[in-house]
């Protein structure tokens, strides 16, 4: 089947073939995707079926429910009637048709019984249901009795109405019931799939609804990226914008099969430039920093630094349909001057300082801290680099061992990965490369740099080198700004970044200096 989608700002329209695979609309809060499918909807007409927990479980308003999918489809049904005095929802009126058919149905096997005796019991709606609700939610059982729906669980002999169910377990009827009577080849509109539903179950749900209509088209309206990735057969609309004079929108086809879980979510999610970031995005000091110095960017934790690179390198691949910058963020660690302009080259920025914590101890930023709780902010920077040199000091050696081990690897790396037509070549070039990469000869070179550092009291090029997170506890900077441990060091300058004054503005210049954006 070919849905035409509604026109994009430049008055294209597309045309998507479903063949049996889902549609998901997916966009940030404000950028139109409801307008879009509601434009999509009303192209449909009849052939556009449309469901909403939220309006099915609570609108009781007469002709909100009269105007809804399950209204008219209720409505027009031969000597259909809800039973209750109160105004019906449409999960009142999905209950009623159920039972309303099954009585019928009944009827009509009674009738059939009494003139051939091989006639069977018709499989009904009404069963589906009971069977995937009580799969969904093991231990729980759907009774009819008395011609009402009663619910119970397996250990108690408590039964009780529809009522006393939680949201989640009347939308999966809801759902479940809604799908079944919407008309053969429809195409199913789901405002919202996720709410009310516990992750857990989200996604095996909507995979055994959408089995239950073969013949129709499953249409999803959502801005939850964890129901967006689970649908992975599904063509993905990304609603960027909307111009409500022009009734049009900005919006592109994500090939989701290309993109990693991590560049697909922030893709849809992002409404600003994209900087990708090491950390695990709760924890980390990058994201509790970075978002507040580059506030231009949408700021994703990817956990490692390869993540970061990939996710870049991907995203920035995919730039002429979603028109928006991406930049990675990257520990420097013990990458040498040809490496990191290789990264920067990709977009990926490297800071002059050798990990996030190195960018808490730069000068200006101790310095902020300690004027802001009332301290000489000289004098306090003057003991912390002084310290800060002395550990170098004592660990360099160690630390040149380091950085040697990454330049041997990483040269090791690139040499090996070479053409070789036999064992022989290969065992012949690793026997002379020791001799070529002459490791003693660079930890010396590293030995020779390192004194002169501290020689002159570099302290930025100390930090530019210096891979050791107790740097920052065993320099005092947290006791000489007034501040009990590293945490509170940390939090101090958060806390004055969020605040937007001129304290935030030296520290996030400072940042931003290291990555030489000033």
């Amino acid at each position: 089947m070919q849905l035409s989608l509604p026109n994009h700002s430049d008055g294209r329209f597309e045309v998507v073939e479903t063949s049996g695979h889902p549609i998901v609309i997916v966009g940030a809060n404000g950028a139109g995707k409801s307008r879009f499918t509601s434009q999509l909807i009303s192209s449909l007409g009849d052939k556009a079926f449309s469901l909403s927990a939220l309006h099915g479980l609570y609108v009781r308003d007469d002709d909100a429910v009269s105007q809804s999918s399950i209204g008219r489809l209720c409505k027009v049904s031969d000597g259909f009637t809800v039973r209750g005095g109160s105004q019906p929802n449409e999960l009142d009126l999905l209950l009623s048709r159920l039972m309303h058919d099954e009585m019928l149905n009944l009827l009509n096997y009674k009738l059939s019984k009494s003139e051939d005796e091989k006639v069977s019991l018709r499989r009904t709606r009404l069963d589906q249901v009971v069977e995937l609700w009580q799969e969904i939610f093991p231990g729980n059982k759907i009774l009819v009795e008395s011609g009402s729906f009663l619910f119970s669980r397996s250990n108690t002999d408590d039964r009780y109405s529809a009522l006393r169910l939680s949201d989640g377990e009347r939308a999966v009827i809801y759902y479940i019931a809604g799908v079944l009577y919407a008309p053969r080849g429809a195409v199913i509109f789901i405002n919202s799939p996720e709410i009310f539903l516990h992750p857990t179950i989200m996604q095996s749900l909507w995979s055994r609804i959408e089995l239950l209509r073969p013949d129709c088209t499953f249409v999803y309206t959502t801005h939850d990226l964890e129901f967006t990735s689970s649908r992975a057969n599904a063509t993905v609309v990304w609603v960027r914008d909307y111009d409500p004079k022009a009734v049009t929108w900005d919006y592109a086809i994500l090939d989701g099969t290309s993109l990693t879980d991590d560049v697909y979510q922030a893709i849809i999610g992002a409404r600003k430039p994209v900087l990708f970031i090491e950390g695990d995005g709760i924890h980390s000091i990058d994201s509790k920093l970075y978002p507040l110095v580059f506030r231009e960017f949408t700021v994703k934790s990817l956990g490692s630094c390869n993540k970061v690179i990939e996710a870049t390198r991907a995203f920035n691949d995919l730039s002429a349909f979603h028109h928006m910058d991406s930049y990675g963020i990257v520990d420097r660690d013990r990458r040498d001057e040809h490496e990191v302009e290789y990264l920067r080259g990709k977009r990926v920025m490297v800071p002059e300082v050798a990990e996030i914590e190195n960018i808490l101890m730069l000068e200006d930023v101790i310095k902020t801290v300690a004027a802001s709780r009332g301290y000489n902010p000289d004098r306090v920077f003057a003991k912390v680099s002084s310290a800060v040199i002395s550990q170098f000091s004592q660990a360099l050696k160690q630390q040149a061992l380091l950085h040697t081990r990454h330049k041997v690897k990483r040269t090791v790396e690139y040499r090996v990965d070479g053409r070789f037509t036999n064992i022989s070549m290969l065992e012949e070039h690793i026997a002379k490369l020791s001799d070529e990469i002459a490791p003693r000869k660079i930890y010396d070179q590293y030995c020779r740099e390192f004194r002169h550092y501290v020689e002159t009291g570099d302290y930025a090029a100390i930090l530019k080198v210096y891979n050791q997170k107790s740097m920052l506890p065993a320099s005092n900077v947290a006791s000489l700004c007034g501040l009990k441990n590293k945490d509170e060091y940390v939090q101090a300058i958060i806390d004055l970044l969020a605040r937007s004054g001129k304290e935030a503005q030296t520290i996030s210049n400072a940042v931003k200096r290291c990555f030489g954006l000033l």
